[in-house]
């Protein structure tokens, strides 16, 4: 997921129409499989009494996070667009190195508390 997210910013501030178009696509991608499965491990490591909160905690980290980013990338933009796409493709890269080493999507690792159980 991070690996399509991660061409997206080079497509999108490098190419033609025809190439944003499809780095928006690609972005979109990533951003349905990165919401849907980081949802999903949250809904797996907490308890049910207490999945509300959780959901509440997570959006509330993820939405400081997005805004950070994004207040980083529009200085960057004004900078330059290729530290820009730079920046953008490193941080997805280094997304996808943690989920490796943390062993999101192997059957088994990276459930935190359901593995623990």
């Amino acid at each position: 997921m991070a690996f399509v997210a991660a061409l997206f910013a080079p497509l999108v501030f490098l190419g033609g129409s025809g190439a944003a178009l499809l780095g928006m696509i690609l972005w979109g991608i990533g951003m349905a499989l990165t919401e849907s499965v980081l949802l999903s491990l949250v809904a797996g490591v907490v308890e049910p009494a207490k999945r509300a909160t959780a959901f509440g905690l997570f959006d509330t980290g993820f939405g400081v996070a997005w805004f950070a980013g994004s207040a980083l990338m529009g200085v960057l933009y004004q900078i330059s667009i290729a530290g820009l796409v730079i920046f953008s493709v490193l941080v997805q890269l280094m997304a996808l190195v943690f989920f490796t080493i943390a062993g999101f999507g192997q059957s088994g690792r990276g459930t935190g508390a359901r593995a623990a159980r």
